[in-house]
């Protein structure tokens, strides 16, 4: 059995958008202190939009057959809600191939910082997290369109 990227040469260059949404669930106090501000390792929304923007960047390097391609655009949104954190990420390139991997792994390390940013608020007596988890991670949409010149 051989295992190789997919050849892709053939293919042409157009337009590909992806978007990828997660959630990670919390503590109400720890939703609290997000809105606030208040967590002891900063500001939470900036911190995991900047992650969620180089993971996309990074992903051919944690995804073994993904293939590099020009990324012209990522945008992460981040919103709060009473009891979860909702992380919705956008990726746009120019080439031969899909997008949508670049955005599942904005949209995770996107919420593996929130949850890394508010570990000391989630763990109970023991040192766990029973309340936290992170879920919902999928693909949105998909667009592959003509390039526009």
């Amino acid at each position: 059995m051989s295992i190789d990227m997919t050849d892709i040469s053939g293919k042409e260059d157009i337009l590909r958008i992806a978007r990828a949404k997660g959630v990670i669930k919390l503590k109400p106090e720890t939703i609290r202190r997000i809105r606030e501000k208040t967590l002891g390792k900063g500001d939470v929304i900036t911190t995991a939009q900047i992650a969620g923007i180089l993971a996309a960047k990074k992903t051919p390097e944690i995804v073994p057959l993904c293939h590099p391609i020009p990324i012209t655009k990522v945008d992460v949104q981040i919103a709060i809600g009473d009891s979860k954190v909702t992380v919705e990420s956008t990726v746009q390139s120019l080439a031969k191939t899909g997008v949508e991997m670049e955005a599942l792994v904005a949209t995770s390390a996107a919420l593996l910082t929130v949850w890394d940013m508010a570990k000391p608020y989630e763990k109970d007596k023991e040192g766990q997290y029973p309340d936290t988890v992170i879920e919902e991670i999928r693909v949105m949409s998909k667009i592959k369109s003509p390039k526009k010149r």
